[in-house]
């Protein structure tokens, strides 16, 4: 059983280390430099440590090699399911001054008149972005470098702010859920027992910005007798702490949900967690999009005689957003020179058409050259390419038909009108003798009576 329980051990310990995310986040260091300008110097935060002491950064400043302790866990748990070949994220530090909120709806968090002696000493923000997740967090750092063999900062992570969708793409007319996470552990024990037991009030603030403009959209402050500003847009937020230890950490929700988006609604959304004098924010990209519909008219079928041309093809794309980034190709199919070749002929598109959910429509023309035998099943294709569809695209397609190699031709067509139009000459006229020859008969019979 030993070499059984070695192995389990053995496995046990690999999955803790690929589920554990990395050990270290590489970060830039941004400062002021006045004039305008910033400066930027390597940094780097130690997230989890393994036995011994921490590895030696000769080739970053001691204050600049930081290793967090993060008591409510919330930024190891966003690393923990960081896919490993996935790119890594993009981290920034810098310093953060403590101070209240300025909205007038955020005042009754800090009741106090300046900022408490808990909150002193040297404070940093870490803001840490990729395709996976965004966050912000506040690290109290603690004075000076710890010594050698390891020159290394201690920090501990105070407010961490989180979301695990931060590029949402949303269905034009579909609810939106923009995901919102939070955690709280003070950042002393005199801080801590300074308060009431359990989770300390909070405010939740939600800003929407697209094309150069910004305004509020939801604030919330639970369990604070404040007047909010009336939500825009039908927003509703998930505001509350999810547990009430009485002296934390405590883990938090600020979800924010929006009925039915429209195009105006895409953009940037700042989400803001508001404590007494300290903030964090994070921002969200929606898109709204919409596929697009796409269909050829005439359909199934277009016919033309041998050298000429057939009737005028339109493809119809229908109710898609965004209006960008729309291309639309046109295909020959199966002609005479090899199975797919570009469709040649004149092409035009019409303008775009406007609907009241926010959608566009367009029509794609084309106007094929004459044909020959050999184009006879061959089929004509216009193919949709947008930011919404595959790679390959969206597309619809009809057959052409040549005269006289499938079905009657032109010249069938005239002989065979021409004969039913003389048989059903003949048939009126054989209806025209058999009434008259009734009829004469009814007269001679009157006569011998």
């Amino acid at each position: 059983m030993k070499p059984l329980s070695l192995l389990l051990a053995v496995a046990l310990a690999l999955v803790t280390a690929v589920s554990a995310g990395p050990a270290v986040i590489e970060c830039w260091m941004v400062e002021d430099a006045g004039g305008g300008r910033l400066t930027k110097k390597p940094a780097a935060l130690l997230l989890r440590q393994g036995p011994g002491t921490p590895p030696p950064r000769p080739d970053l400043e001691p204050e600049l090699y930081l290793k967090v302790h993060d008591p409510a866990g919330a930024l190891q748990a966003a690393f923990r399911r960081y896919p490993s070949d996935a790119p890594a994220p993009h981290c920034e530090l810098s310093h953060y001054v403590p101070f209240p909120a300025s909205a007038n709806w955020a005042r009754g968090l800090t009741p106090e008149q300046s900022c408490p002696r808990s909150l002193d000493g040297t404070w940093l923000m870490v803001s840490i972005s990729s395709s996976i997740f965004r966050l912000s967090s506040l690290l109290r750092v603690q004075s000076g470098p710890q010594p050698e063999p390891a020159l290394i900062t201690l920090a501990t992570a105070v407010l961490t702010v989180l979301t695990h969708s931060p590029v949402p793409r949303i269905q034009l007319g579909q609810d939106a859920l923009l995901d919102l996470n939070f955690a709280y552990m003070p950042p002393t024990s005199e801080a801590a027992t300074s308060l009431a037991p359990g989770p300390p009030p909070f405010g939740l603030e939600w800003r929407h910005q697209h094309l150069g403009k910004g305004h509020l959209l939801l604030a919330a402050t639970p369990g604070l007798c404040e007047q909010m500003p009336t939500p825009q847009e039908g927003a509703v937020a998930f505001a509350a702490w999810d547990d009430d230890e009485p002296w934390g950490p405590w883990t938090g929700n600020g979800t924010l949900w929006l009925p039915a988006v429209r195009p105006f609604q895409e953009g940037a959304y700042l989400a803001t967690i508001h404590l007494p004098y300290l903030q964090g924010q994070v921002t969200l990209e929606l898109a709204v999009q919409k596929p697009p519909k796409v269909s050829l008219m005439p359909a199934p079928l277009v016919w033309a005689p041998p050298g000429e041309a057939p009737p005028e093809l339109v493809c119809h794309v229908s109710h898609y957003y965004p209006s960008k980034g729309l291309e639309v190709e046109w295909e020959l199919r199966g002609g005479p020179e090899g199975s797919f070749q570009k469709a040649e002929g004149q092409r035009w598109l019409s303008a775009l058409r406007h609907h009241s959910d926010g959608s566009v429509s367009l029509s794609a023309h084309l106007q094929p050259i004459p044909v020959t035998a050999k184009h006879h099943g061959a089929r004509y294709a216009c193919r949709v390419h947008h930011p919404t569809l595959p790679a390959l695209g969206r597309s619809a397609e009809v057959t052409l038909e040549v005269a006289g190699l499938s079905g009657p031709s032109l010249e069938d067509g005239v002989g065979l009108f021409l004969s039913a139009f003389l048989l059903l000459g003949l048939i009126k006229a054989l209806g025209w003798a058999v009434a008259y020859k009734s009829t004469l008969k009814d007269s001679e019979e009157k006569k011998v009576q």
